[in-house]
Order: structure tokens, then sequence, then C-alpha cells
């Protein structure tokens, strides 16, 4: 399957390594993880949109989370669970490649930048609670989820463009279940060292970037919390931060282990696992996360399910 550059129209994923078998309970296991994802996060959106009572700030950028979270995880998973049926390698064309490498690393930088302003919103909440509506207003929050959104994709269009003007004429075969950026830049013969180096840099800033204002924001909201004399008060005060800072932890480790690399063509499967991690258990263990221990969340639920159990009985 050697090609030279002017020749490559497409690229073959070899998927998962194993057996039949395995490839069967490998489809199950992502086919169920996939399917609690779309309802939970679906859920999520749909109960914060009907119910007025969830018409605040924080659930405001959780319903936009969760849309991005269903959009990351349907940019791959799906193009994942067919090639474990398939029995060979899976053919994607040149130019899925690339819309799917974009369309990852850009709702992946958004999501990054909404993480952000969800911590400063948190501060705000629990460290100025009495200007809380002012700073936070509605055009606010609009506005830092449009700018999340457009810089997200406008930041990854030179980043994805250097990876496809490299010339590929080692292979083109993708140690990879979707178009890996690592295992693209293993397949050229150009020296791709200063490339690598600049994609490293764009990926320490967009993740070192985001995590500043989160762990300022938390620094300050721990200070704060301590501070509070009476224990159930500072119980509450936890309690409206306990989930974001949950999904922090798991979602920057993920992207830590994935992006911030100084050579991005390490071991596929390194790759796979942390892909795994950021595609699909990340957006399977959002829903859980933010809505398990919320008691408001859980209230408003119970009255959409009320109301749609009414409207179907009339």
């Amino acid at each position: 399957m050697l090609k030279n550059y002017s020749s490559i129209t497409e690229f073959y994923l070899l998927g998962f390594p194993g057996s039949k078998e395995l490839h069967n309970i490998l489809f199950a296991t992502f086919f169920f993880f996939y399917s609690v994802t779309l309802i939970g996060n679906m859920v999520i959106i749909l109960t914060v949109c009907v119910d007025k009572r969830l018409q605040s700030p924080m659930y405001f950028f959780l319903a936009h989370l969760s849309v991005l979270e269903i959009l990351i995880t349907s940019v791959a998973v799906p193009v994942m669970l067919w090639g474990l049926l398939l029995p060979g390698m899976q053919a994607v064309s040149l130019s899925a490649c690339c819309v799917q490498l974009y369309l990852y690393l850009s709702l992946g930088t958004s999501e990054l930048l909404l993480i952000g302003a969800m911590a400063v919103d948190r501060y705000v909440a629990v460290c100025n609670p009495l200007r809380y509506t002012i700073i936070m207003n509605s055009r606010t929050c609009l506005w830092v989820v449009i700018v999340s959104w457009v810089f997200g994709f406008l930041f990854q269009i030179w980043p994805v463009y250097a990876t496809f003007h490299l010339t590929f004429c080692k292979s083109n075969v993708l140690d990879h279940f979707y178009c890996d950026r690592g295992q693209l830049l293993k397949l050229s013969c150009d020296n791709s060292l200063f490339t690598e180096f600049i994609l490293f840099l764009m990926a320490v800033f967009i993740i070192v970037g985001s995590m500043i204002p989160t762990i300022v924001s938390y620094t300050c909201i721990v200070s704060t919390i301590l501070r509070i004399p009476s224990g159930s008060g500072r119980r509450k005060a936890f309690s409206t931060c306990a989930s974001h800072f949950t999904f922090v932890v798991i979602g920057y480790g993920s992207c830590l282990f994935l992006f911030v690399k100084p050579k991005q063509t390490q071991a596929a499967e390194y790759n796979r696992v942390a892909s795994l991690m950021v595609l699909v258990v990340n957006p399977f263990l959002n829903p859980f996360i933010f809505t398990l221990r919320n008691d408001k969340f859980i209230e408003a639920f119970r009255n959409v399910m009320k109301r749609c159990y009414q409207l179907l009985r009339d």
C-alpha cells in the first residue's frame, strides 16, 4: 500500500488489533458508552432548555458543554464502531480525514475554553455572590460561548493545514481508529520536527491558557470556602463547584496525556488509550458528574418527565 503523495486519495485505519470476538466485545462496549453519552447529554440539554429554574449561567454553560460532548464523540466514535464491524482495514478519504481531524481539534479547543469560563463563573458565584447576576448576565454568557466556539474553529485552521500540507510517501495506513495527527505525522517523509514543535507549543498554549483561569479561580474558591465559619455553609459552597472540579481534573488530565507531548509520533497504543479517554470515557461521564448529586437538576428533570407524561396522556 505504499504510494507517493500525488496518488494518495485515501487512508486506511487499522483500528484495534485482536480477534473478531474481541472486536464484537469492543463494539458492544463502545456502543453502550456512545448511546449513554448521547442520551445523557441530550437529557441535560432538554432539561436546561425546558425548566425555567435552570435558566442560570451555570446551566447555560453546562448545556453548551453537553452539545460539545455530543459533537466531539460523534466525530470519531461512529467511524470507530463501523470499523469494528468490518473484517479488514477501514478506508477513509483524504478530505474526510482532514475534516474529521479539524472538527475534533476545533471542538476540543472550544470545550477547553468553555471549561475555563465555567471555572470563572463558579469563582464569581462563590467569591462575589452579591454581584453575580450583574457580572454573569445573559449578554456576557452569550459572548463567552460565542467566543469559545469561534476561537476554537479559527485556532485549529493552521495546525490542520500544516499537517495535511506534508508529503505522505511512507504509507497510507494509520495505526489508529480515527485520523490521529500523530499517526499522520509518522507517515510523512518530510522533516516535520519544526512543525511538531509548533503544534506542541500551540497545544500548550490552549491547555495551559485555559488552565490558568481555572487554577486561579479554584484557588480563590478554596480560600473563600475555608473562611466560611459554619460547616454547612462550607459544604453548600463546595457542592456548587464539586461537579465542575471533578470534570476539570478528568478532562485536563486526559488532554495533557494526549496533546502535550514533545513528539507527536509516539506509540500508537498510547495514543489509542488516551484518545478513548477523550472521545469515549469523558463524554460518557459528563452527565453523571454534573447531575447525580445535583438535587436542583434532578427535581427539574422529574418535572420535565411529568410534563412529558401528561402530554402523552392528553
